[in-house]
């Protein structure tokens, strides 16, 4: 819970890779060993996943999913409250039915999440057609997810508050030409109930000498109650000869909190004789900050909402990604394929508004704060 934002630029890498042109079919049956490792920022997550998926018959695919995060923090949150550097490990199972039917594939799929300070359930209904010749391609999804927040600190055993997120994707896929695919994707996400990171702390002006705040104190983070957030993205394919393609992405974000976001992508897949395929992608994302955020507030009581989140601030990050794929086992007894995957993102974070407290300034006018970072992800998959 303490920290999430590389998971947003690692699933959006995956999501604009993994573009395919097919009609509707079963997923494939496969398991893929994945070991993942983020480490940036005074953070480092790492831990293995797991997944198997098997076909009942000619209809029903059945997926099984199980994720760890092994987390080791010293951010710069930490520093500053003076707290000494946590550990904590984060599991996730989720279960998954995909049943096709002509050309419509209908799924389910429920997903726990257990952390010694946030417990989530999540239920998620999707429903794709294939039109026009397997040309078009329509899909839908809700979910539904009951998250519990606690506090893992000393005398907090009994804070227990409850969040409730509510999540509606539209999204259509489109053949342009035999070597151009085109999908856009609509999603919209209300979350009702306990919105705050219990760890983080505002900061407020305690003394101003003129108009010159001389001296500042900390009190715990107060947000809104509800948030609703709509996102668009539009992406594409372009296939080239010897199996290289390349892709571009645009992704526009916005919500009640007065947050506006845009990522910019774009990258290069090529093989290398029959067995190698490597990936290059450039990422820009650009953010704007909440409107009640600061870095440094003029009074303990400014606003009704108070945030200093470095994650709500003006940020911009840039990331660039390599990524290669070793295919084997083409003629093993039982195994219809299999490959070794390697990809790196090296990111670096810049902050317009959020400065860094533990170098040495005067009140408000601290070095603004940034970092760099690396999100490493190797698997193995075995298709049988």
């Amino acid at each position: 819970m303490k920290f999430s934002i590389w998971r947003f630029f690692s699933v959006l890498l995956l999501l604009l890779a993994t573009m395919e042109l097919q009609a509707a079919v079963l997923p494939e049956e496969r398991v893929d060993l994945l070991y993942h490792k983020y480490d940036g920022g005074g953070v480092t997550i790492d831990g293995p996943s797991l997944l198997v998926r098997k076909n009942l018959g000619d209809s029903v695919s059945v997926g099984f999913n199980h994720y760890v995060d092994n987390v080791t923090s010293a951010s710069i949150d930490v520093e500053v409250s003076g707290a000494s550097e946590y550990t904590e490990e984060r599991t996730e199972n989720s279960i998954s039915v995909d049943y096709l039917r002509q050309k419509t594939t209908m799924s389910i799929s429920y997903t726990v999440s257990d952390e010694n300070d946030f417990d989530a359930n999540t239920l998620n209904l999707g429903i794709s057609q294939d039109l026009f010749g397997d040309l078009t391609t329509v899909s839908m999804s809700f979910a539904i997810g009951d998250n519990t927040v606690g506090l893992n600190l000393p005398g907090s055993e009994g804070f227990s508050e409850d969040t409730k997120v509510r999540s509606y994707r539209f999204g259509v896929s489109q053949v342009l030409t035999k070597d151009l695919v085109m999908a856009f994707t609509y999603e919209t996400i209300t979350d009702d109930g306990y919105l705050n990171n219990p760890y983080r702390s505002y900061r407020y002006c305690t003394n101003f000498v003129g108009q010159t705040c001389t001296s500042d104190s900390f009190k715990q983070e107060v947000y809104p109650e509800t948030r609703t957030s709509t996102a668009m993205a539009l992406r594409a394919n372009y296939f080239l000869p010897q199996r290289a393609a390349i892709f571009a992405g645009i992704r526009v974000f916005e919500d009640t909190w007065d947050i506006d976001a845009t990522t910019y992508e774009m990258g290069y897949t090529f093989p290398y004789q029959d067995e190698w395929i490597f990936e290059a992608t450039f990422r820009f994302h650009d953010q704007t900050s909440a409107e009640f955020y600061s870095d440094l507030f003029p009074a303990e009581r400014a606003l009704t909402y108070l945030a200093r989140d470095k994650e709500l601030s003006t940020f911009t990050s840039t990331t660039l990604g390599l990524g290669a794929s070793y295919e084997f086992a083409r003629a093993w007894t039982g195994i219809d394929r299999g490959s070794l995957n390697l990809q790196v993102d090296w990111i670096d974070f810049d902050y317009d508004d959020f400065r860094d407290l533990t170098k040495s300034g005067p009140v408000g006018e601290e070095p603004l704060y940034s970092f760099d970072a690396t999100v490493t992800r190797l698997f193995a998959s075995i298709w049988f």
